[in-house]
């Protein structure tokens, strides 16, 4: 029989049957006690274990999924902070209420929409409110802060210009922007992690304004970071850039992946298959799909008037595929190697591209 556990035992820790019932469930083994007033008595001490053993920190903190097989040093910090409030003035997406971006199912048959010239000059005031929404948030990128931190200056920034965070409660997402740390590929969710001196992050910025979506992110240093990090960031832009570089009328969706892929071989990376650039309008996600790598099967011409981004994913090493963390948004790399991206929202011109969300001068 086990003794009694609380160390300040007034009976001299006798041998003991009654059980610890939180202790019970945790799997946690012994934590008997020899009666409730000593159960009581030691409460304050043994309830620490019951967080060590559940992931709770001394702040309250917590890890949510304590059991699941991380790839990566990467661990969720919660508790996530409340859903933040938009003013009701501002204009929303149809999904804002349940997460379901019903719009985009309706012209999930279409054919990609040609932008005629009043609908091209709002993606460009949205874009380019995308842009400046970006680079506010990458100036407060610093070790110490945290990811929910800069969700709120996003979240701020956005509303401030009477616009509406894009992914908040799109399909769900409890976030205003998509924070995506080290061996994260995408899709991260802002919360309780301090971003540490050598990591990189990804700041994904999507705004609805006036009827239409814009949609740019980044990828960033946090302080000093190794130098295979930094080939791994500066690979990512050029895969973007060189694949920018072919868009023009008449040029194949399909050759977008064709150009990226290699670049990405070449430096010892791999492009994510999983995920694509997308058409953007009205609707946040909508035809065409342009793939990040060769030999896909995507459809279509560019066409004067298309708008829409290329966005590629770029993991460490030759493994391209993605684990997905319970809470069924955050994909991280396979084997826990880093993983970096940049994106542009795009118009197809007469003469070849413009890009929307491209740096303010």
């Amino acid at each position: 029989m086990t003794l009694c556990q609380n160390p300040d035992c007034p009976n001299g820790n006798p041998p003991s049957r009654l059980e610890c019932p939180t202790c019970n469930k945790l799997g946690i083994k012994g934590s008997f006690f020899c009666g409730q007033d000593c159960f009581k008595s030691g409460w304050v001490g043994h309830k620490i274990i019951h967080n060590v053993a559940s992931g709770v920190n001394p702040d309250g903190s917590y890890n949510p999924f304590p059991s699941f097989s991380f790839t990566g040093s990467m661990r969720p910090v919660y508790p996530l902070s409340p859903r933040r409030k938009v003013p009701e003035h501002i204009p929303v997406p149809d999904y804002v209420k349940d997460g379901v971006p019903r719009s985009e199912a309706r012209a999930a048959a279409q054919t990609v929409q040609i932008l005629n010239a009043e609908e091209i000059q709002k993606m460009r005031t949205v874009c380019r409110m995308s842009r400046e929404i970006l680079d506010i948030a990458a100036a407060a990128v610093r070790p110490g802060i945290t990811t929910d931190e800069i969700d709120e200056i996003v979240h701020n920034a956005t509303i401030e210009r009477n616009a509406y965070p894009s992914p908040l409660n799109y399909r769900n997402f409890p976030k205003s922007v998509c924070t995506s740390v080290n061996e994260v590929i995408c899709h991260g969710i802002p919360d309780q992690r301090k971003l540490q001196e050598g990591d990189i992050i990804n700041l994904d910025i999507s705004v609805f304004y006036d009827g239409y979506h814009g949609d740019v992110n980044a990828t960033y240093p946090v302080g000093k970071i190794d130098d295979e990090s930094a080939k791994l960031i500066a690979t990512s832009r050029e895969c973007l850039d060189k694949a920018i570089a072919m868009c023009k009328p008449g040029a194949l969706i399909r050759d977008v992946g064709k150009v990226i892929e290699p670049i990405a071989r070449t430096n010892g990376c791999s492009s994510v298959k999983t995920y694509t650039g997308h058409g953007i309008h009205t609707l946040f996600h909508t035809v065409p799909n342009v793939p990040h790598y060769a030999k896909n099967k995507a459809v279509g011409t560019m066409k004067a008037g298309m708008v829409f981004t290329i966005e590629p994913m770029i993991n460490l090493g030759s493994n391209w595929s993605e684990v997905h963390w319970p809470d069924n948004w955050t994909a991280t790399t396979v084997d826990g190697k880093r993983s970096a991206q940049f994106e542009e929202t795009l118009l197809i011109t007469e003469t070849g591209v413009e890009v929307l969300t491209g740096p303010i001068n």
